[in-house]
């Protein structure tokens, strides 16, 4: 069954489907590192968003959910037979619980090793999860 739109999507599926497009090649770990970054966005609301689904879907952040990413008619149509699929469910369902622990350091951002966009030249990742970097731009560091 392919998903028309967004707006036809839980926020469970919307988390999920973020998670899968945005990082099913790295398996449980990098799925959740990618969580944890849209859990502190949405913990600290700026102009993300202050729910886990509108930061998912707030323009130009993740971008599976580009109208001309190749990602996105997979995105779009991945269903629970698909094994990362279901793995993604099970971090939203935590993430949306608020159990999610978070494993990069208070992350709000993040890139893969293969491409070097303009907001992160100069910068220290925080974290270094699978093909992905992650960095605090925008937030304080966690409290100990």
């Amino acid at each position: 069954m392919t998903v028309s739109s967004p707006t036809a999507m839980t926020p469970r599926e919307v988390v999920a489907r973020t998670l899968w497009g945005e990082a099913r090649g790295e398996g449980r770990t990098g799925m959740t590192a990618v969580a944890c970054v849209i859990q502190n966005r949405a913990r600290n609301p700026r102009w993300w968003g202050t729910s886990p689904a509108t930061v998912c879907l707030k323009p130009w952040q993740f971008s599976c959910w580009l109208a001309d990413d190749p990602n996105r008619p997979k995105l779009l149509a991945v269903t629970e037979r698909d094994a990362a699929y279901r793995v993604a469910l099970e971090i939203a369902d935590t993430l949306l619980s608020g159990r999610l622990a978070d494993v990069t350091a208070g992350a709000d951002h993040y890139h893969t090793r293969n491409v070097t966009p303009a907001w992160s030249a100069g910068k220290t990742p925080v974290a270094v999860i699978g093909v992905h970097r992650f960095f605090r731009l925008e937030l304080r560091p966690p409290a100990i």
